[in-house]
Protein backbone atom coordinates (compact mmCIF):
# COMPACT_ATOMS: atom_id res chain seq x y z
CA UNK A 1 0.00 0.00 0.00
CA UNK A 2 2.94 2.58 0.74
CA UNK A 3 4.60 1.41 -2.42
CA UNK A 4 1.51 1.94 -4.61
CA UNK A 5 0.83 5.00 -3.14
CA UNK A 6 4.39 6.42 -3.42
CA UNK A 7 4.07 5.44 -7.31
CA UNK A 8 0.93 7.07 -7.24
CA UNK A 9 2.29 10.17 -5.59
CA UNK A 10 5.55 9.87 -7.39
CA UNK A 11 3.63 9.86 -10.48
CA UNK A 12 1.25 12.94 -9.78
CA UNK A 13 3.99 14.81 -9.03
CA UNK A 14 5.15 14.07 -12.50
CA UNK A 15 2.38 14.51 -14.26
CA UNK A 16 2.13 18.78 -11.96
CA UNK A 17 5.88 19.28 -13.10
CA UNK A 18 4.81 18.02 -16.75
CA UNK A 19 2.11 20.47 -16.46
CA UNK A 20 4.14 23.22 -15.17
CA UNK A 21 6.78 22.43 -18.02
CA UNK A 22 4.46 22.48 -20.43
CA UNK A 23 3.34 25.12 -19.25
CA UNK A 24 6.68 27.39 -18.73
CA UNK A 25 7.68 26.26 -22.32
CA UNK A 26 4.38 27.96 -23.95
CA UNK A 27 5.11 31.06 -22.16
CA UNK A 28 9.15 30.64 -23.07
CA UNK A 29 8.11 29.73 -26.94
CA UNK A 30 5.63 32.81 -26.63
CA UNK A 31 7.73 35.27 -25.30
CA UNK A 32 10.24 34.13 -28.27
CA UNK A 33 7.63 34.13 -30.79
CA UNK A 34 6.51 37.68 -29.68
CA UNK A 35 10.31 38.92 -29.91
CA UNK A 36 10.59 37.16 -33.08
CA UNK A 37 7.38 38.75 -34.25
CA UNK A 38 8.97 42.36 -33.60
CA UNK A 39 12.10 41.94 -34.88
CA UNK A 40 10.36 40.89 -38.39
CA UNK A 41 8.11 43.76 -38.06
CA UNK A 42 11.05 46.33 -37.35
CA UNK A 43 12.82 44.38 -40.61
CA UNK A 44 9.62 44.74 -42.37
CA UNK A 45 9.41 48.45 -41.85
CA UNK A 46 12.82 48.94 -42.10
CA UNK A 47 12.65 47.25 -45.84
CA UNK A 48 9.68 49.20 -46.13
CA UNK A 49 11.36 52.56 -45.35
CA UNK A 50 14.40 51.81 -47.84
CA UNK A 51 11.91 50.42 -50.84
CA UNK A 52 10.12 53.55 -50.32
CA UNK A 53 13.50 55.69 -50.67
CA UNK A 54 14.74 53.59 -53.51
CA UNK A 55 11.09 54.44 -55.33
CA UNK A 56 11.58 58.33 -54.56
CA UNK A 57 15.07 58.38 -56.10
CA UNK A 58 14.10 56.60 -58.93
CA UNK A 59 11.17 58.73 -59.34
CA UNK A 60 13.06 61.57 -59.58
CA UNK A 61 15.78 60.14 -61.59
CA UNK A 62 13.11 58.82 -64.28
CA UNK A 63 11.84 62.55 -64.09
CA UNK A 64 14.94 63.70 -64.77
CA UNK A 65 15.64 62.00 -67.93
CA UNK A 66 12.00 62.74 -68.86
CA UNK A 67 12.80 65.89 -68.71
CA UNK A 68 16.39 65.63 -70.70
CA UNK A 69 14.44 63.71 -73.58
CA UNK A 70 11.43 66.23 -74.19
CA UNK A 71 14.51 69.08 -74.05
CA UNK A 72 15.95 66.88 -76.64
CA UNK A 73 13.04 66.39 -78.90
CA UNK A 74 12.07 69.73 -77.93
CA UNK A 75 14.85 70.98 -79.83
CA UNK A 76 14.95 68.56 -82.87
CA UNK A 77 11.65 69.73 -83.88
CA UNK A 78 12.24 73.45 -83.00
CA UNK A 79 15.51 72.57 -85.57
CA UNK A 80 13.59 70.62 -88.27
CA UNK A 81 10.55 73.52 -88.03
CA UNK A 82 13.23 76.01 -88.68
CA UNK A 83 14.55 74.30 -91.83
CA UNK A 84 11.15 73.69 -92.90
CA UNK A 85 10.42 77.27 -92.74
CA UNK A 86 13.37 78.30 -94.26
CA UNK A 87 12.45 76.01 -97.44
CA UNK A 88 8.99 77.32 -96.85
CA UNK A 89 10.42 80.84 -97.29
CA UNK A 90 13.08 79.87 -100.12
CA UNK A 91 10.42 78.48 -102.32
CA UNK A 92 8.10 81.52 -102.04
CA UNK A 93 11.25 83.24 -103.31
CA UNK A 94 11.43 81.23 -106.51
CA UNK A 95 7.53 81.13 -106.80
CA UNK A 96 7.84 84.84 -106.52
CA UNK A 97 10.37 85.22 -108.96
CA UNK A 98 9.09 83.00 -111.13
CA UNK A 99 5.99 85.28 -111.06
CA UNK A 100 7.86 88.25 -111.64
CA UNK A 101 9.49 86.44 -114.86
CA UNK A 102 6.19 85.13 -115.97
CA UNK A 103 4.64 88.65 -116.02
CA UNK A 104 7.60 90.23 -118.05
CA UNK A 105 7.48 87.29 -120.32
CA UNK A 106 3.55 88.06 -121.04
CA UNK A 107 3.86 91.18 -121.38
CA UNK A 108 6.69 90.94 -123.76
CA UNK A 109 4.08 88.46 -125.48
CA UNK A 110 1.21 90.63 -125.30
CA UNK A 111 3.68 93.55 -127.33
CA UNK A 112 4.98 91.02 -129.68
CA UNK A 113 1.49 89.73 -130.61
CA UNK A 114 0.35 93.10 -131.29
CA UNK A 115 3.36 93.36 -133.38
CA UNK A 116 2.41 90.04 -135.11
CA UNK A 117 -0.94 91.23 -135.66
CA UNK A 118 -0.04 94.21 -137.08
CA UNK A 119 2.26 92.30 -139.71
CA UNK A 120 -0.45 89.71 -140.67
CA UNK A 121 -2.79 93.26 -141.78
CA UNK A 122 0.82 93.90 -143.71
CA UNK A 123 0.90 90.68 -145.28
CA UNK A 124 -2.99 89.94 -145.53
CA UNK A 125 -2.52 93.94 -147.60
CA UNK A 126 0.41 92.46 -149.74
CA UNK A 127 -1.26 89.52 -150.22
CA UNK A 128 -4.51 91.02 -151.84
CA UNK A 129 -2.10 93.35 -153.59
CA UNK A 130 -0.12 90.27 -154.98
CA UNK A 131 -3.67 88.75 -156.16
CA UNK A 132 -4.20 91.60 -158.24
CA UNK A 133 -0.65 91.98 -159.77
CA UNK A 134 -1.21 88.33 -160.51
CA UNK A 135 -4.38 89.00 -161.61
CA UNK A 136 -3.80 91.04 -164.10
CA UNK A 137 -0.35 89.62 -165.25
CA UNK A 138 -2.82 86.53 -165.90
CA UNK A 139 -5.02 88.22 -168.09
CA UNK A 140 -2.24 90.08 -169.83
CA UNK A 141 -0.50 86.72 -170.62
CA UNK A 142 -3.52 85.17 -171.62
CA UNK A 143 -4.16 88.02 -173.92
CA UNK A 144 -0.67 88.17 -175.47
CA UNK A 145 -0.64 83.93 -175.59
CA UNK A 146 -4.06 83.72 -177.11
CA UNK A 147 -4.55 80.59 -174.34
CA UNK A 148 -6.69 80.74 -171.48
CA UNK A 149 -5.30 79.58 -168.02
CA UNK A 150 -7.04 76.29 -168.81
CA UNK A 151 -5.60 75.33 -171.87
CA UNK A 152 -2.30 76.36 -170.66
CA UNK A 153 -2.38 74.26 -167.89
CA UNK A 154 -3.68 71.07 -170.26
CA UNK A 155 -0.76 72.30 -172.87
CA UNK A 156 1.89 72.17 -169.74
CA UNK A 157 0.57 68.84 -168.29
CA UNK A 158 0.42 67.28 -171.55
CA UNK A 159 4.07 68.45 -172.58
CA UNK A 160 5.51 67.03 -168.34
CA UNK A 161 3.53 64.17 -169.37
CA UNK A 162 5.73 63.18 -172.58
CA UNK A 163 8.55 64.19 -171.03
CA UNK A 164 8.17 61.67 -168.38
CA UNK A 165 6.92 59.01 -170.36
CA UNK A 166 10.51 59.51 -172.05
CA UNK A 167 12.14 59.50 -168.89
CA UNK A 168 10.50 56.66 -167.65
CA UNK A 169 11.07 54.50 -170.74
CA UNK A 170 14.95 55.28 -170.48
CA UNK A 171 14.69 55.04 -166.76
CA UNK A 172 13.14 51.07 -167.75
CA UNK A 173 15.33 50.25 -170.28
CA UNK A 174 18.33 50.81 -168.01
CA UNK A 175 17.45 48.83 -165.25
CA UNK A 176 16.04 46.04 -167.45
CA UNK A 177 19.92 46.21 -169.11
CA UNK A 178 21.38 46.20 -165.86
CA UNK A 179 19.38 43.17 -164.48
CA UNK A 180 20.46 41.25 -167.66
CA UNK A 181 23.88 42.27 -166.94
CA UNK A 182 23.48 41.07 -163.28
CA UNK A 183 21.69 38.19 -163.93
CA UNK A 184 24.37 37.01 -166.81
CA UNK A 185 27.52 37.48 -164.23
CA UNK A 186 25.35 35.74 -161.43
CA UNK A 187 24.79 32.89 -164.07
CA UNK A 188 27.80 32.42 -165.05
CA UNK A 189 29.16 32.50 -161.54
CA UNK A 190 26.84 30.03 -160.63
CA UNK A 191 27.51 27.41 -163.27
CA UNK A 192 31.27 28.07 -162.68
CA UNK A 193 31.18 27.04 -159.77
CA UNK A 194 28.75 24.39 -160.19
CA UNK A 195 31.29 22.86 -162.51
CA UNK A 196 34.20 23.60 -160.62
CA UNK A 197 32.81 21.36 -157.48
CA UNK A 198 31.29 18.61 -159.65
CA UNK A 199 34.12 15.88 -160.21
CA UNK A 200 33.69 13.62 -163.30
CA UNK A 201 35.14 11.18 -165.54
CA UNK A 202 36.79 12.11 -169.00
CA UNK A 203 36.60 8.34 -170.62
CA UNK A 204 34.60 8.11 -173.85
CA UNK A 205 33.14 4.45 -173.96
CA UNK A 206 32.92 2.19 -177.35
CA UNK A 207 29.41 1.19 -178.50
CA UNK A 208 31.75 -2.19 -179.57
CA UNK A 209 32.76 -5.01 -177.59
CA UNK A 210 36.05 -7.09 -178.09
CA UNK A 211 37.08 -10.40 -176.66
CA UNK A 212 40.65 -11.29 -176.55
CA UNK A 213 41.19 -14.98 -177.59
CA UNK A 214 43.85 -17.33 -175.89
CA UNK A 215 45.08 -18.36 -179.73
CA UNK A 216 43.48 -18.30 -183.67
CA UNK A 217 42.50 -21.65 -183.08
CA UNK A 218 39.73 -20.76 -180.88
CA UNK A 219 38.22 -18.70 -183.49
CA UNK A 220 37.23 -21.92 -185.22
CA UNK A 221 35.78 -23.21 -182.22
CA UNK A 222 33.47 -20.37 -181.21
CA UNK A 223 31.87 -20.87 -185.30
CA UNK A 224 31.48 -24.48 -184.68
CA UNK A 225 30.73 -27.29 -187.15
CA UNK A 226 28.74 -25.43 -189.78
CA UNK A 227 28.64 -22.46 -187.70
CA UNK A 228 26.30 -24.23 -184.89
CA UNK A 229 28.18 -22.43 -182.26
CA UNK A 230 28.08 -18.73 -183.51
CA UNK A 231 24.53 -19.05 -184.45
CA UNK A 232 23.47 -20.13 -181.34
CA UNK A 233 25.09 -17.03 -179.16
CA UNK A 234 23.97 -15.00 -181.70
CA UNK A 235 20.47 -16.46 -181.51
CA UNK A 236 20.40 -16.52 -177.45
CA UNK A 237 22.03 -13.37 -177.05
CA UNK A 238 20.96 -11.09 -180.07
CA UNK A 239 24.38 -9.70 -180.91
CA UNK A 240 25.91 -9.91 -184.29
CA UNK A 241 29.39 -11.38 -183.80
CA UNK A 242 32.23 -10.33 -186.41
CA UNK A 243 35.56 -12.84 -186.56
CA UNK A 244 37.72 -11.31 -189.48
CA UNK A 245 41.40 -11.61 -189.43
CA UNK A 246 41.86 -9.62 -186.28
CA UNK A 247 44.37 -11.58 -184.21
CA UNK A 248 43.33 -13.32 -181.30
CA UNK A 249 40.21 -10.94 -180.91
CA UNK A 250 36.22 -11.17 -181.58
CA UNK A 251 33.80 -8.11 -182.45
CA UNK A 252 30.67 -8.46 -180.79
CA UNK A 253 28.21 -5.74 -182.48
CA UNK A 254 24.90 -4.77 -181.15
CA UNK A 255 22.72 -1.77 -181.28
CA UNK A 256 21.45 -2.93 -177.57
CA UNK A 257 24.61 -2.78 -174.95
CA UNK A 258 22.91 -5.06 -172.02
CA UNK A 259 23.03 -7.75 -175.18
CA UNK A 260 26.50 -6.26 -176.30
CA UNK A 261 27.29 -7.29 -172.01
CA UNK A 262 25.70 -10.29 -171.65
CA UNK A 263 27.36 -11.69 -174.75
CA UNK A 264 30.63 -10.33 -174.09
CA UNK A 265 30.78 -12.16 -170.41
CA UNK A 266 29.07 -15.15 -172.30
CA UNK A 267 31.59 -15.79 -174.78
CA UNK A 268 34.64 -14.73 -172.20
CA UNK A 269 33.04 -17.55 -169.69
CA UNK A 270 33.12 -20.25 -172.76
CA UNK A 271 36.43 -19.38 -173.54
CA UNK A 272 37.73 -19.79 -170.11
CA UNK A 273 36.03 -23.00 -169.57
CA UNK A 274 36.64 -24.36 -172.89
CA UNK A 275 33.46 -26.79 -173.86
CA UNK A 276 31.63 -24.34 -176.01
CA UNK A 277 28.71 -26.51 -177.31
CA UNK A 278 24.81 -25.60 -177.61
CA UNK A 279 23.96 -26.38 -174.44
CA UNK A 280 26.60 -25.28 -172.46
CA UNK A 281 26.08 -21.98 -174.78
CA UNK A 282 22.63 -21.44 -173.11
CA UNK A 283 23.78 -22.45 -169.65
CA UNK A 284 26.61 -19.34 -169.62
CA UNK A 285 24.00 -17.53 -171.16
CA UNK A 286 21.86 -17.97 -168.83
CA UNK A 287 24.17 -17.46 -166.18
CA UNK A 288 25.68 -14.02 -167.82
CA UNK A 289 21.98 -12.74 -167.85
CA UNK A 290 20.88 -13.20 -164.39
CA UNK A 291 24.64 -11.42 -163.37
CA UNK A 292 24.17 -8.57 -165.87
CA UNK A 293 20.63 -8.57 -164.13
CA UNK A 294 21.53 -8.58 -160.51
CA UNK A 295 24.76 -5.91 -161.92
CA UNK A 296 22.03 -3.12 -163.49
CA UNK A 297 19.91 -3.46 -159.78
CA UNK A 298 23.82 -2.87 -158.35
CA UNK A 299 24.21 -0.13 -160.23
CA UNK A 300 20.90 1.98 -159.68
CA UNK A 301 20.82 1.42 -156.35
CA UNK A 302 24.09 2.97 -156.16
CA UNK A 303 23.59 5.89 -158.50
CA UNK A 304 20.05 6.67 -155.76
CA UNK A 305 22.30 6.74 -153.02
CA UNK A 306 25.33 9.01 -154.66
CA UNK A 307 22.67 11.29 -156.24
CA UNK A 308 20.66 11.41 -152.82
CA UNK A 309 17.84 10.22 -154.55
CA UNK A 310 14.73 8.90 -151.98
CA UNK A 311 11.76 7.18 -152.95
CA UNK A 312 12.13 6.09 -156.46
CA UNK A 313 10.22 3.38 -157.89
CA UNK A 314 11.84 -0.05 -157.89
CA UNK A 315 11.38 -0.14 -161.59
CA UNK A 316 13.28 3.16 -161.92
CA UNK A 317 16.05 2.24 -160.42
CA UNK A 318 16.37 -0.81 -162.57
CA UNK A 319 15.77 1.26 -165.60
CA UNK A 320 18.70 3.73 -164.03
CA UNK A 321 21.38 0.61 -163.74
CA UNK A 322 20.48 -0.24 -167.56
CA UNK A 323 22.02 3.50 -168.45
CA UNK A 324 25.04 2.28 -167.34
CA UNK A 325 25.59 -0.25 -170.72
CA UNK A 326 23.97 3.41 -172.44
CA UNK A 327 26.23 5.51 -174.31
CA UNK A 328 25.60 8.66 -175.83
CA UNK A 329 28.84 9.75 -178.49
CA UNK A 330 30.92 7.50 -176.24
CA UNK A 331 29.93 9.36 -172.89
CA UNK A 332 27.94 6.45 -170.42
CA UNK A 333 24.22 7.94 -169.94
CA UNK A 334 24.82 6.73 -166.17
CA UNK A 335 27.52 8.85 -165.33
CA UNK A 336 26.28 11.76 -167.47
CA UNK A 337 22.86 11.94 -165.06
CA UNK A 338 24.99 11.29 -161.80
CA UNK A 339 26.87 14.38 -163.02
CA UNK A 340 23.50 16.54 -163.90
CA UNK A 341 21.78 15.30 -160.97
CA UNK A 342 25.03 16.94 -158.85
CA UNK A 343 25.11 20.04 -161.19
CA UNK A 344 21.61 20.68 -160.66
CA UNK A 345 21.62 20.30 -156.76
CA UNK A 346 24.45 22.38 -156.59
CA UNK A 347 23.17 25.40 -158.69
CA UNK A 348 19.95 24.51 -156.53
CA UNK A 349 21.31 25.59 -153.76
CA UNK A 350 22.61 28.38 -154.49
CA UNK A 351 19.76 29.80 -155.81
CA UNK A 352 17.93 29.41 -152.44
CA UNK A 353 15.48 25.86 -154.02
CA UNK A 354 15.25 22.55 -152.73
CA UNK A 355 18.14 20.60 -153.79
CA UNK A 356 16.02 17.02 -153.31
CA UNK A 357 13.75 17.85 -156.40
CA UNK A 358 16.60 19.17 -158.98
CA UNK A 359 18.78 16.15 -158.02
CA UNK A 360 15.57 13.95 -158.53
CA UNK A 361 14.92 16.05 -162.05
CA UNK A 362 18.49 15.47 -163.08
CA UNK A 363 19.19 11.75 -162.30
CA UNK A 364 16.01 10.88 -164.13
CA UNK A 365 16.17 13.46 -167.61
CA UNK A 366 17.71 10.58 -169.40
CA UNK A 367 15.94 7.65 -168.07
CA UNK A 368 13.97 7.24 -171.35
CA UNK A 369 17.39 6.39 -173.31
CA UNK A 370 16.96 2.58 -170.85
CA UNK A 371 14.58 1.77 -172.83
CA UNK A 372 14.80 3.95 -176.31
CA UNK A 373 16.31 0.31 -177.89
CA UNK A 374 12.84 -1.49 -177.19
CA UNK A 375 10.13 1.39 -177.84
CA UNK A 376 9.45 3.54 -180.34
CA UNK A 377 9.41 7.21 -179.84
CA UNK A 378 12.38 9.33 -178.92
CA UNK A 379 14.06 8.88 -175.35
CA UNK A 380 12.29 11.84 -174.36
CA UNK A 381 8.88 10.81 -175.14
CA UNK A 382 9.78 7.40 -173.56
CA UNK A 383 11.26 9.22 -170.30
CA UNK A 384 8.03 11.36 -169.99
CA UNK A 385 5.35 8.32 -170.24
CA UNK A 386 7.75 6.15 -167.82
CA UNK A 387 7.96 8.97 -165.22
CA UNK A 388 3.75 9.24 -165.52
CA UNK A 389 3.84 5.81 -165.03
CA UNK A 390 5.82 5.76 -161.79
CA UNK A 391 4.03 8.54 -160.57
CA UNK A 392 6.85 10.79 -160.38
CA UNK A 393 5.79 14.34 -160.10
CA UNK A 394 4.19 17.09 -162.13
CA UNK A 395 7.85 19.28 -161.64
CA UNK A 396 9.51 16.17 -162.89
CA UNK A 397 7.92 15.39 -166.04
CA UNK A 398 7.80 18.52 -167.06
CA UNK A 399 11.94 19.17 -166.77
CA UNK A 400 12.22 15.47 -168.48
CA UNK A 401 9.79 17.19 -171.24
CA UNK A 402 11.38 20.22 -171.38
CA UNK A 403 15.38 19.23 -171.15
CA UNK A 404 15.71 19.22 -175.31
CA UNK A 405 13.76 22.09 -175.89
CA UNK A 406 11.09 19.67 -176.51
CA UNK A 407 8.63 21.71 -174.78
CA UNK A 408 9.15 25.42 -173.66
CA UNK A 409 10.37 25.02 -170.28
CA UNK A 410 8.22 26.51 -167.82
CA UNK A 411 9.76 25.98 -164.32
CA UNK A 412 13.55 26.64 -162.93
CA UNK A 413 13.85 23.10 -162.37
CA UNK A 414 13.66 22.19 -165.75
CA UNK A 415 16.40 25.35 -166.84
CA UNK A 416 18.43 24.20 -163.88
CA UNK A 417 18.38 20.95 -165.65
CA UNK A 418 18.79 22.02 -169.75
CA UNK A 419 21.71 24.17 -167.92
CA UNK A 420 23.28 21.05 -166.61
CA UNK A 421 22.94 18.58 -169.16
CA UNK A 422 24.29 21.02 -171.68
CA UNK A 423 27.15 21.78 -169.54
CA UNK A 424 27.67 17.83 -168.87
CA UNK A 425 27.54 16.70 -172.98
CA UNK A 426 29.86 19.58 -173.75
CA UNK A 427 32.76 19.76 -171.67
CA UNK A 428 36.04 18.49 -173.38
CA UNK A 429 36.46 14.63 -173.33
CA UNK A 430 33.25 13.72 -172.35
CA UNK A 431 32.14 13.03 -175.63
CA UNK A 432 33.10 11.86 -179.07
CA UNK A 433 32.43 11.10 -182.45
CA UNK A 434 34.68 9.57 -185.26
CA UNK A 435 36.73 12.15 -187.81
CA UNK A 436 34.27 11.75 -190.69
CA UNK A 437 31.55 12.38 -188.78
CA UNK A 438 32.76 15.08 -187.00
CA UNK A 439 33.94 16.58 -190.40
CA UNK A 440 30.66 16.61 -191.91
CA UNK A 441 28.99 17.82 -189.09
CA UNK A 442 30.56 21.00 -188.97
CA UNK A 443 30.06 21.02 -193.27
CA UNK A 444 26.64 20.56 -192.78
CA UNK A 445 26.06 23.35 -190.09
CA UNK A 446 28.40 25.60 -192.73
CA UNK A 447 25.78 24.46 -195.63
CA UNK A 448 22.88 25.44 -193.37
CA UNK A 449 24.40 29.01 -192.49
CA UNK A 450 25.21 29.49 -196.02
CA UNK A 451 21.64 28.62 -197.61
CA UNK A 452 20.33 31.66 -196.57
CA UNK A 453 20.50 35.23 -198.42
CA UNK A 454 22.60 37.85 -197.82
CA UNK A 455 25.51 35.50 -196.13
CA UNK A 456 28.61 36.50 -197.26
CA UNK A 457 30.52 33.45 -195.58
CA UNK A 458 30.31 31.28 -192.63
CA UNK A 459 32.86 29.32 -190.24
CA UNK A 460 32.12 26.65 -187.92
CA UNK A 461 34.44 27.26 -184.59
CA UNK A 462 34.67 25.30 -181.20
CA UNK A 463 34.07 22.16 -182.32
CA UNK A 464 31.06 22.96 -184.08
CA UNK A 465 29.38 24.25 -181.03
CA UNK A 466 29.37 27.94 -182.40
CA UNK A 467 29.08 29.72 -186.20
CA UNK A 468 30.02 32.46 -186.95
CA UNK A 469 28.05 34.22 -190.02
CA UNK A 470 29.19 37.30 -191.72
CA UNK A 471 26.95 38.99 -193.80
CA UNK A 472 26.51 41.32 -196.17
CA UNK A 473 25.72 45.17 -194.71
CA UNK A 474 24.13 46.07 -198.62
CA UNK A 475 21.58 43.41 -198.18
CA UNK A 476 21.21 42.40 -194.12
CA UNK A 477 20.42 45.85 -192.09
CA UNK A 478 21.03 45.75 -188.48
CA UNK A 479 17.25 45.01 -187.98
CA UNK A 480 17.27 42.00 -190.08
CA UNK A 481 20.14 40.27 -188.05
CA UNK A 482 18.20 39.18 -185.00
CA UNK A 483 15.52 37.70 -187.61
CA UNK A 484 18.23 36.00 -189.39
CA UNK A 485 19.61 34.67 -186.45
CA UNK A 486 16.33 33.39 -185.05
CA UNK A 487 15.93 31.43 -188.83
CA UNK A 488 19.58 29.85 -188.72
CA UNK A 489 18.90 28.59 -185.77
CA UNK A 490 15.53 27.25 -186.43
CA UNK A 491 16.85 25.14 -189.03
CA UNK A 492 19.75 24.14 -187.55
CA UNK A 493 17.37 22.32 -184.88
CA UNK A 494 15.05 20.75 -187.84
CA UNK A 495 18.07 19.42 -190.03
CA UNK A 496 20.86 18.45 -187.98
CA UNK A 497 21.65 16.49 -184.76
CA UNK A 498 24.00 17.21 -181.64
CA UNK A 499 24.84 16.91 -178.99
CA UNK A 500 24.08 20.12 -176.64
CA UNK A 501 23.87 23.81 -178.23
CA UNK A 502 25.04 25.97 -180.80
CA UNK A 503 25.73 29.35 -180.85
CA UNK A 504 24.68 31.28 -183.59
CA UNK A 505 26.79 34.80 -183.99
CA UNK A 506 25.81 37.61 -186.95
CA UNK A 507 28.34 39.60 -187.95
CA UNK A 508 27.66 42.86 -189.75
CA UNK A 509 30.56 45.61 -190.68
CA UNK A 510 29.85 48.60 -192.89
CA UNK A 511 33.13 50.52 -194.06
CA UNK A 512 33.06 53.50 -196.24
CA UNK A 513 35.97 54.89 -197.57
CA UNK A 514 37.01 57.42 -200.05
CA UNK A 515 39.83 58.94 -201.93
CA UNK A 516 41.04 63.07 -201.66
CA UNK A 517 42.50 64.02 -204.92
Amino acid sequence: MNTFTAILIAAICAAVAGVVCFFAGSAHRKKAAEAAIGSAEEEAKRIVSDALKNAESKKKETLLEGKDELHKLRSEAEKEINDRRKEVQRQERRIQQKEEFLDKKSETFDAKSETLQQKLKDADQKLADAEEVKKSQLEMLEKISGYTADQAKEYLLKDLDNELTHEKAAKLMTMEQQMKDNSDQMAREIISMAIQRCAADHVAEATISVVPLPNDEMKGRIIGREGRNIRAIETMTGVDLIIDDTPEAITISSFDPVRREIARIALERLISDGRIHPARIEEMVDKARHEVDATIKQEGERAVIEAGVNGLHPELIKLLGRLRYRTSYGQNVLNHSLEVASLCGIMASELGMDPTVARRAGLLHDIGKSLDHEMEGSHVDIGVDVARKYKESEAIIHAIAAHHNDIEPKTVIACLVQAADAISAARPGARRENLENYIKRLEKLEEVASSFEGVASCYAIQAGREIRVMVKPEVISDDQMVLLAREICNKIENELEYPGQIKVNIIRESRASDYAK
